[in-house]
C-alpha cells in the first residue's frame, strides 16, 4: 500500500495541545549525543527544543539530535539565535522553532516568512526531509503537511512585546507564545522576583490574547518555581519549559553525592 504521508508528518506536541493537555518539555544545552532525545521519551517528556541560542552547538549536531527525537516520538523545537538559521534548522529534523525576542508583529511575521512554505511563508523547498522520511512526495502535499505540523513559537521577554501581545497574537502563522519569565523580570528591572505581581499580569494578559485567537502560551524560566508554573498551567498555559539537561543532571549528582556526605555523619 502506498505511503500517507499524513501516517508520516505528525506533531506529537501539537496534537496533545489540540486535546487541551498539557505539555512537558526538556531544553537541551549540553549534550550533544543522539541519547538525549531517548532519555526524554523514556522520561516522559513530550517535547525537547535544542538551546542554538544559549549552546554551541551546531547545526549538524541540532539536526542529528532533532532526528533522533522524531525516531523516538517526541517533537523537536529548535531555538534559533536569528531568523537566518531558521530554514537550515526545520531542513535538518525539527518540527518547530522557538523565536526569541520578538518584539512586534513585524518581527513575527519575519520567522513565519522563514519557517513556513507558501502560501503562509517563503520557505523555499529543499525536497525530502527527515520530517517525511526521506520520501519524496508532491510537492503541494508536503509543503501543506510541513506547514500543519512545524510548530512556530515565539517568545515574549520584553515589555515592548508585552504591548504589542494583540498584534503579534494575531499574525497568521504564529502558533505559541512562551514568556520567558528570567527576561522579561530583568527587563523591568525586577530580575529573580518570580512573585511580582507584574509577573502574572503579563501571563494573564498573554493567555488572554492567545485565547481570542485559538493559540497557546508557554511558561518558560520557571524551573526552580514549580508552585508558580502550575498556577499559570491552571489560568490557561499549556506548554511548560521544566529545565535544561545540565540542570537535572547537576540537581541529581549533587543529591546523591549529599547522600554519601551524610552517611559518614551518621
Amino acid at each position: 500500500m502506498p505511503v500517507k504521508i499524513d501516517d508520516i508528518v505528525r506533531n506529537p506536541m501539537k496534537e496533545r495541545l489540540a486535546r487541551g493537555e498539557v505539555v512537558a518539555s526538556m531544553t537541551v544545552r549540553l549534550v550533544p549525543g543522539i541519547e538525549i532525545a531517548r532519555i526524554a521519551k523514556t522520561a516522559g517528556f513530550d517535547s525537547l527544543y535544542v538551546d542554538m541560542e544559549h549552546s554551541s552547538f551546531s547545526l549538524q549536531t541540532t539536526g542529528q539530535i532533532c532526528m533522533a527525537a522524531l525516531e523516538a516520538g517526541i517533537t523537536p523545537l529548535v531555538r534559533v539565535p536569528g531568523v537566518a538559521e531558521v530554514s537550515r534548522v526545520l531542513d535538518g529534523g525539527a518540527l518547530g522553532i522557538i523565536a526569541p525576542h520578538v518584539r512586534s508583529a513585524a518581527a513575527a511575521r519575519d520567522y513565519v516568512r522563514a519557517a513556513k512554505f507558501p502560501p503562509l511563508g517563503d520557505r523555499s523547498a529543499a525536497g525530502p526531509l527527515p520530517q517525511l522520511h526521506y520520501r519524496a512526495f508532491p510537492a503541494a502535499q508536503a509543503d501543506a503537511a510541513l506547514n500543519a505540523a512545524t510548530t512556530l513559537m515565539v517568545q515574549f521577554e520584553s515589555e515592548e512585546a508585552l504591548a504589542k501581545a494583540a498584534e503579534i497574537v494575531a499574525v497568521e502563522g504564529v502558533d505559541m507564545v512562551m514568556i520567558g519569565s528570567n527576561d522579561l523580570l530583568a527587563d523591568w528591572g525586577l530580575a529573580g522576583q518570580y512573585e511580582h505581581a507584574r509577573l502574572r499580569e503579563a501571563y494573564a494578559k498573554t493567555i488572554a490574547a492567545c485565547r481570542k485567537h485559538g493559540k497557546h502560551v508557554g511558561v518558560g524560566g520557571l524551573s526552580s518555581r514549580p508552585e508558580l508554573a502550575a498556577e499559570f498551567v491552571r489560568m490557561g498555559a499549556r506548554y511548560v519549559s521544566t529545565g535544561t539537561d545540565l540542570g537535572f543532571l547537576l540537581a541529581a549528582a549533587t543529591t546523591k553525592a549529599k547522600e554519601v556526605r551524610e552517611m559518614s555523619q551518621g
